[in-house]
C-alpha cells in the first residue's frame, strides 16, 4: 500500500493509464484479427481498408509510447507486405 498522498495519486494514475493503454491494445488486436481474416479470404480491397485503419491506430499508439516505434514500424511493414502479396 502507498505510504504517502503522492504515492496514492501515482497509483491512481498508473491504474488509469494501464486501463487506457489496454483498451488501445485491444482495439489494435481486434483490427489485426479482422485484417488477417481479409488476407486469408483473399479480399484485397477490404485488406487495404483495414491496413489504413490499423496503420493509423499503430502510429497513434507509438506516438503515445504504448508501442515502441520500431515495433510499430515492423508491424506496418509486415502488413504492407501481406497486402502487396494479394495481387
Amino acid at each position: 500500500m502507498p505510504q504517502t498522498k503522492s504515492a496514492e495519486k501515482a497509483l491512481r494514475q498508473v491504474k488509469t493509464r494501464t486501463k487506457r493503454n489496454s483498451m488501445v491494445k485491444e482495439n489494435i488486436d481486434y483490427l489485426f484479427r479482422q485484417f488477417k481474416k481479409a488476407i486469408s479470404g483473399k479480399d484485397k480491397s477490404k485488406a487495404e481498408e483495414l491496413a489504413k485503419k490499423l496503420t493509423k491506430a499503430i502510429d497513434k499508439a507509438a506516438k503515445r509510447s504504448i508501442f515502441h516505434e520500431n515495433n510499430a514500424a515492423r508491424q506496418k511493414s509486415k502488413m504492407t507486405k501481406s497486402v502487396n502479396s494479394l495481387k
